[in-house]
């Protein structure tokens, strides 16, 4: 069969290059839709096979899973980034971090893309890191301003957010069929517990290294396990 990013006798170099922008641009399309809704770990071909072209096309485009998954969740955590910024912008500090923290999870229900790359970090997927790491610097100041108004419990740190994200993930994937809203209860609750008022003592936090360590290790997980189903497409 011949696809999209087969050469044909006669193509110019402008007609190569015009085609190779299209090939680029479907297949982050097209992975955008499948990883939303099967999830990161979605085989290649099927992304290769939607969006009209040959495997081998879709490796020249992205060598790595890791930056097809860049590619194509830049919107989604340009979204996240975007969150932040609108939540910075409610008057009520309290109502701020409790309206991000609700649409946050909410991405991670509505995407299965969202549901895992929240709660990893991959370090090679440098664009994703980048948007991550503006997005923590903005959730810091909406945490201390929750805390200055005394709404938020004094011992909450953004580690939290991360824990949270990775257990409403968990809930997500357990309940997505059978219960789809279950994740709406589980983040009230957590919610309730993040308020000063009859705050009781917690437990010391991860550190942030050691939480780091956590993500990573999810990250490397998941790409050890699709590296080898990768290849194994591949032979």
């Amino acid at each position: 069969m011949t696809t999209v990013g087969d050469r044909q006798d006669g193509d110019s170099p402008e007609r190569l290059r015009a085609d190779a922008v299209r090939n680029r641009e479907r297949i982050v399309q097209v992975a955008r839709e499948v990883f939303a809704e099967v999830g990161l770990d979605a085989p290649l071909e099927e992304i290769a096979r939607r969006a009209g072209v040959g495997i081998a096309t879709l490796y020249r485009r992205f060598p790595t899973r890791d930056e097809l998954v860049a590619a194509s969740l830049a919107p989604r955590m340009a979204e996240y980034a975007a969150a932040i910024d609108e939540a910075l912008l409610v008057p009520d500090p309290w109502v701020g971090l409790t309206e991000f923290v609700e649409r946050v999870c909410g991405m991670q229900a509505a995407d299965r893309s969202l549901t895992d790359v929240l709660a990893m970090t991959s370090p090679t997927a440098r664009a994703l890191e980048e948007q991550r790491a503006e997005a923590y610097h903005g959730f810091v100041e909406l945490i201390r301003r929750a805390q200055d108004q005394g709404a938020l419990r004094a011992d909450f740190v953004p580690e939290d957010l991360v824990l949270l994200l990775m257990a409403n993930a968990g809930v997500v994937r357990a309940t997505r069929d059978a219960a789809p809203d279950a994740w709406r209860r589980f983040v009230g609750l957590m919610l309730e517990g993040f308020r000063a008022d009859g705050a009781r003592p917690l437990p010391p936090p991860p550190a942030p290294a050691q939480l780091f360590r956590a993500m990573l290790r999810l990250g490397r997980a998941r790409a050890s396990l699709q590296g080898g189903a990768d290849l194994d497409r591949q032979e």
